[in-house]
């Protein structure tokens, strides 16, 4: 059996929640030896939440809880594998010279795990290469986190988008396995290259432990949301609206587990402050005791109309809520949807685009159903603990691992 691994990343932080924590971790449990190359952004690495680390993982090469860490140097690879957009025939002259896809290669690993469009591009350099040099066959993976290029994204002109998508065509004929996040992304794989294997591996958490079934026998009610907040999709307007609306008509609470970026922090309204709260960054681990007297886990992803990422999306923290036996209150959006629909463990406001009174109606009318709530929420439990924790999603990587 193959033991060595490696994991390629292009922008990605290297404590990235699905990259190490996850698919690493669960990887060297199961026996393998993996090393992670992952880059450096003005001579640093970055936290989750963007902050920069100032005195630690200086080194070039280190190890973190197991895992072999191989840094380099992004600002001195991006203009290489931007030569993926270039044509086929110069790709090995003026693409594969770049740091990640050489130093990928002195690992000499059996199976490399590729997480971006343009690791993909050095994943292909390092399949041809090693072929060429050392005569190795090695297996190459591709954990298509979203969609990339976005089919309807108006980030590209359309042209931009059609000389993407013509290059991941070629780029896919040396993937062994793609992995993705959601049926409807596999889907769009296979109809593009209806033989390629493809599996999905949902960014659900492990089981949450001491889990404690929920009552709602409380009068109030508390809404919970677990990430970063970005302050492009004017999210932070959203919930001060939220909270606004629902605090006049009920006793309310919203949590955010997570909060503002680094860079960015989030004011809260004087009057607001009793019922709007930031816990601030919360270890992985730990986020099951920040969600127990949570009644309603939020998603709300805008502009569906202009992403199918966002159509296709199931976020981490929507498995986060499930995992604790709350139920999700969402957006329109297609995979999302189907999954509430499925195993009736949240509520869809039937609008991609929906306003804070919006939410604040659908929050009112939940409040009045608690019975409804306590059902969706030991529905979403039960998936979790049947069907989709990172247990099982465990069993689903090892098994493509184990076929190459």
């Amino acid at each position: 059996m193959s033991k060595r691994v490696c994991m390629v990343v292009a922008y990605h932080p290297f404590l990235d929640a699905r990259i190490f924590k996850k698919e690493a971790k669960s990887l060297q449990k199961k026996g393998y030896h993996v090393t992670m190359i992952v880059p450096r952004k003005g001579g640093h690495l970055f936290d989750i939440d963007g902050t920069p680390f100032t005195n630690r993982f200086r080194n070039k090469v280190f190890t973190h809880d197991g895992i072999r860490i191989v840094t380099y140097n992004w600002e001195t690879c991006r203009d290489q594998l931007s030569k993926v957009l270039s044509d086929e025939s110069v790709w090995e002259r003026q693409g594969f010279t770049n740091q990640l896809t050489q130093l990928a290669i002195q690992q000499n690993a059996d199976i490399y795990h590729t997480h971006e469009y343009l690791s993909l591009f050095a994943g292909v350099g390092i399949k041809r290469l090693m072929r060429k040099r050392k005569g190795k066959d090695v297996k190459l993976i591709y954990d298509s986190h979203e969609l990339t290029p976005d089919p309807l994204s108006p980030r590209y002109t359309e042209q931009h988008r059609n000389e993407l998508k013509q290059k991941l065509l070629i780029m896919l004929d040396e993937v062994d396995y793609v992995i993705t996040v959601s049926d409807s992304i596999k889907s769009w794989y296979l109809s593009h290259k209806p033989g390629l294997p493809v599996e999905v591996i949902y960014n659900s958490p492990p089981l949450a432990n001491n889990y404690l079934p929920k009552e709602y026998n409380s009068t109030g009610l508390t809404m919970g949301y677990e990430g970063n907040i970005d302050d492009k999709k004017g999210m932070k307007e959203k919930m001060i609206g939220i909270v606004e609306l629902c605090s006049k008509k009920i006793d309310f609470q919203f949590k955010i587990m997570g909060g503002s970026r680094f860079d960015n922090p989030f004011d809260i309204p004087k009057h607001l402050q009793k019922n709007l709260s930031l816990t601030g960054w919360v270890d992985y681990l730990d986020i099951p005791k920040y969600m127990k007297d949570v009644d309603i886990g939020w998603v709300d992803l805008e502009n569906v109309e202009n992403s199918l990422n966002f159509n296709y999306a199931m976020p981490n923290k929507f498995f986060s809520y499930l995992n604790n036996g709350i139920p999700v209150l969402v957006n329109k959006c297609h995979d999302m949807e189907a999954f509430i629909k499925k195993h009736q463990c949240g509520y869809v406001v039937d609008k991609t685009n929906v306003t804070p009174q919006d939410y604040a109606n659908a929050v009112l009318e939940l409040n009045k159903n608690k019975n409804a709530l306590k059902q969706m929420s030991q529905n979403g439990r039960k998936v979790m603990e049947n069907l989709y924790s990172w247990e099982k999603m465990e069993e689903r990587l090892c098994n493509i691992y184990q076929q190459l």
